[in-house]
């Protein structure tokens, strides 16, 4: 059996819904759902059992249900890179953390987790997975989220008792289904795609950066669909442990997206952006904390075995946009 956290969020619902393509539904979903939809992610899935993230420990020290368990795949954390409450991000990002790492070190088994490419703060250092633990330590995010992601790789790395495979995966912009739920942290493909049905257009933040133009602000976007592309090749592989990029390789501009995502929309490829986009203050909370450019290094992914190529952010788009978000039923 798998244990999903975070499983009624959008990277741990497509977990679920990528091992039911592969047919398997020997799954344990964990999360909590407080008031917001995000149970609609599940609506579709097949799984074992529901258990309450808070209660998932009690849980488990029942051996009969504990020797199930082959693997994890912890989705479950606080990932809004605004939350200003530095202890709830530590609690649930952190030592929450610890405790399934304890689990999977015990049991000998997989432990698959959500880092964050928000560990990487400005970029001064770069983007590079394939460095010393030293050097990774060295790191210094721009908010209090990537902190918490940031100090529970450089934990693992000191660890003398370890699951018999982990893997951190530190992700980069991912849109796709699924993400309904997350209000403004939701990806700029879904928010585009609303903004232009309801006003024909676009904002887009101005840049606050020499060298940058506005509406140039680079990311490397992954789409979801090869992100649990990646998570299930690790549950079904060996891969070294250690952290891992997951992105494409390739920095594209917030206006290639979005221009992307309208002319998926409109179904107009001739479409000009002096027709449909604004540029607009950047609020000021995100002053400061705004990564202009990220671009993971994938080679040592690659080197592990996978060897997938990463979906074009116009196709991927395309597919996001016209397979769900112009549809009724919008869900994987």
């Amino acid at each position: 059996m798998i244990i999903v956290t975070g499983a009624a969020g959008m990277i741990g619902s497509a977990v679920v819904w990528k091992l039911n393509e592969m047919g398997r539904n020997d799954i344990i979903v964990v999360d909590k759902m407080r008031t917001e939809n995000k149970w609609l992610n599940l609506r579709k899935r097949d799984y074992a059992d529901w258990v309450d993230r808070d209660n998932l420990f009690e849980w488990l020290e029942n051996s009969a249900n504990a020797e199930k368990i082959t693997g994890v795949v912890h989705m479950g954390a606080c990932s809004a890179t605004t939350e200003k409450d530095g202890d709830f991000l530590m609690s649930n990002n952190y030592e929450y953390s610890k405790k399934l790492w304890e689990f999977c070190a015990q049991r000998q088994i997989t432990y698959v987790y959500a880092s964050s490419a928000a560990t990487y703060g400005g970029g001064e250092l770069g983007y590079n997975d394939d460095v010393t633990p030293e050097e990774l330590k060295k790191l210094q995010p721009l908010n209090k989220y990537g902190y918490s992601k940031k100090i529970f790789d450089d934990w693992a790395f000191k660890q003398k008792i370890a699951p018999k495979q982990w893997n951190g995966l530190k992700f980069f912009n991912v849109y796709g289904p699924q993400e309904y739920h997350k209000g403004r942290m939701a990806s700029m493909v879904f928010h585009t795609f609303n903004q232009y049905k309801e006003n024909g257009g676009v904002k887009l933040f101005k840049s606050y950066k020499e060298g940058f133009k506005d509406g140039e602000q680079l990311r490397d976007f992954v789409y979801l669909k090869d992100v649990v592309d990646v998570i299930y090749y690790m549950l079904e592989n060996y891969v070294e442990s250690g952290v891992y990029n997951i992105g494409t390789g390739e920095a594209r501009s917030f206006l290639d997206l979005s221009m992307a995502t309208m002319r998926a929309a409109s179904g107009n490829s001739q479409l000009k952006q002096q027709e449909v986009v604004e540029f607009i203050p950047m609020p000021d909370d995100l002053r400061g904390k705004y990564q202009y450019f990220t671009q993971a290094c994938m080679e040592k992914l690659k080197r592990a075995g996978y060897t997938k190529p990463f979906t074009k952010l116009e196709d991927g788009i395309k597919d996001y946009v016209q397979n769900y978000l112009a549809k009724e039923d919008q869900y994987l």
